[in-house]
């Protein structure tokens, strides 16, 4: 990609470095040394510790490193269709969680939808933000009841002023709430930052707080940060070390 590379300052060095990772998305350090003749690894190593402080690369296992892009918000359809199995596991664990006569929350999102098609023949009262749950055309155990505003057609979700404004008088004993990414550095992640306040507001009023997130979207991080760790239960498919150092992590094996 590059011919001689002359003496550069580090911040040079690094430019040059995510133009690398732009055009192959995965590379090793000594392949990187091949595309900046004259740098040695050592100076290499040490840009690419400084990339990975600021959240642009992630060093994997056998030397390779990758770059870290932003999590951005998916269609609910596409989101549908991927890691359909482990929404169903976790769905399974979190329905444990669940007792008869429990006022819950369930947030937007494939997984929560997957946990709200369990919970609909059960003894509970469910509030939700998921517009799919105005799809269902059967009778229910549950009482469910949709909290609306104003419609997101990415997400099939209820969100903003009105929302917000309902939310904020209700209590909840569970709350299940789903995320695009958590980091953990930045804690509870989402793209949007009217979804991030709709999920604070949740999570201050629920005496309970469950996220509900494939391992996929661990290590990854959104434009805006919902909530940190504290007080919060992960829900995920597979333990992950990193995560369960900063919050509780709840899987079927557990």
């Amino acid at each position: 990609w590059f011919g001689e590379v002359p003496d550069m300052i580090p911040y040079e060095r690094q430019e040059r470095i995510v133009e690398c990772l732009q055009k192959s998305g995965l590379v090793r350090i000594s392949e990187l040394q091949e595309e900046l003749p004259g740098v040695s690894i050592s100076t290499l190593r040490r840009d690419l510790k400084e990339l990975e402080a600021l959240g642009k690369v992630e060093h994997l296992s056998g030397g390779a490193v990758k770059l870290v892009s932003a999590v951005h918000e998916v269609s609910i359809s596409t989101r549908s269709g991927l890691h359909g199995n482990e929404k169903d596991q976790i769905a399974q664990v979190a329905l444990r969680l669940v007792e008869d006569g429990d006022t819950l929350y369930l947030d937007s999102g494939s997984t929560c939808t997957a946990l709200l098609r369990l919970l609909l023949d059960r003894d509970v009262t469910i509030y939700t933000t998921d517009a799919s749950a105005c799809l269902i055309k059967s009778e229910t155990r549950a009482q469910l009841i949709v909290v609306g505003g104003e419609f997101n057609h990415v997400n099939s979700s209820f969100c903003g002023s009105m929302t917000e404004s309902i939310l904020r008088d209700l209590y909840f004993d569970k709350a299940f709430i789903g995320t695009n990414a958590i980091d953990e550095d930045r804690g509870i992640m989402t793209p949007s930052y009217v979804e991030a306040t709709k999920k604070r507001i949740v999570r201050e009023n629920s005496n309970k707080v469950y996220v509900l997130c494939d391992s996929s979207k661990f290590h990854k991080f959104s434009n805006v940060r919902a909530f940190g760790f504290d007080g919060v239960a992960i829900i995920a498919e597979s333990y992950d070390e990193k995560i369960a150092q900063h919050a509780r992590l709840i899987t079927p094996e557990a």
